[in-house]
């Protein structure tokens, strides 16, 4: 059976930059608390008329096929993941489809959040294994922005997310000791509202109320807590599953692009690795958590700044709400 490799990545953040002290401006917060608990430093908010969640994807397809040297008709299936697509329905993958003018090709929507990526390169993945397609694009985009509460009620959620694309290009890889070894998927449904966006739903007849909005039910809610403790458990965990999968050890990484969420979780997993500071790839400091754009985006700023090179071992490794968790160990 093929292997299938990343031959190229992209991505896009909105021109519009948003400090911590912009939000000082709006809520009950500061600079300090913001960077001590997340580490997060500014972060991307959309443009409205200019930014949409599939044409920044569209616009991050199109940097990942030019970084491969593959043309966008080549393209045989799209899979997008994203908890905030342009319309309750249909999904986003159609309308980035439309905007790179592909004509009749698959189009897959993932909703698996922080995790979304990475669920979303292992449905790729097997896609090439099979032999069914030889060119995917896999897409993580988001807008939250738009979908959060700015007022002092919301801001120990708010501070967090920020907008922006990622994308990369998975073809078939020339030889079986390259591209993606093997990808680990989890979940645990135990957990789901600690982390969750619980109205609008559709288990009541009205699904949108003033109730809901008034009570702040319609925003992101986290247990942060609760979060953190697992996090700093599953993260560990599935990343150790995938070097134990294919017979490595913790210092066999060339580089470990964890989904950011956290800083303070970044840097626990890093110590629990035993992983220096140059094999971990951090930049939530400029775009704060953009959940399933937040891998992609950071993989490929890995490979512009030269910190991923040919023959590296590379892990990818995310955790978030549902709780669901990932990882993907790759042989650049």
């Amino acid at each position: 059976m093929r292997q299938s490799k990343i031959a190229g990545v992209g991505h896009y953040v909105p021109e519009n930059v948003v400090t911590n002290k912009d939000l000082e401006k709006i809520m009950d917060t500061s600079d300090d608390w913001i960077r001590e608990r997340t580490g997060i430093v500014e972060r991307r908010y959309f443009q409205e008329g200019v930014d949409t969640t599939a044409n920044m994807g569209a616009e991050a397809a199109r940097r990942a096929l030019k970084n491969a040297g593959v043309e966008a008709k080549e393209v045989n299936m799209i899979i997008f993941a994203t908890l905030s697509p342009d319309y309750v329905f249909p999904g986003s993958g159609v309308l980035m489809q439309r905007e790179l003018g592909l004509k009749e090709i698959p189009a897959l929507d993932v909703r698996n959040q922080c995790s979304g990526f990475i669920y979303a390169l292992s449905v790729g993945d097997q896609f090439i294994k099979t032999g069914m397609y030889d060119t995917i694009l896999v897409v993580g985009a988001e807008i939250h922005s738009s979908g959060l509460d700015f007022s002092t009620r919301g801001r120990g959620v708010s501070v967090i997310f920020g907008d922006g694309a990622g994308a990369v290009v998975l073809t078939p890889a020339e030889s079986n000791d390259k591209g993606i070894l093997s990808t680990h998927l989890h979940s645990d449904g135990e957990f789901a509202e600690e982390l969750a966006v619980l109205a609008p739903d559709t288990n009541k007849k009205e699904r949108l109320t003033h109730e809901m909005i008034d009570n702040g039910s319609i925003y992101p809610y986290m247990n942060g807590n609760t979060v953190f403790k697992h996090a700093v458990t599953r993260f560990p965990e599935v990343i150790e599953e995938a070097l134990h999968k294919n017979g490595y050890r913790p210092e066999d990484i060339d580089m470990l692009v964890p989904h950011q969420a956290n800083l303070r979780i970044t840097s626990y997993i890093q110590q629990k690795m035993g992983l220096p500071s140059e094999k971990v790839m951090s930049n939530i400091h400029k775009y704060g958590n953009t959940t399933a754009a937040s891998v992609p985006i950071a993989l490929s700023e890995a490979v512009q700044e030269g910190r991923i090179k040919e023959g590296d071992l590379v892990c990818l490794a995310a955790f978030g709400s549902g709780f669901t968790w990932a990882s993907a160990l790759i042989r650049w």
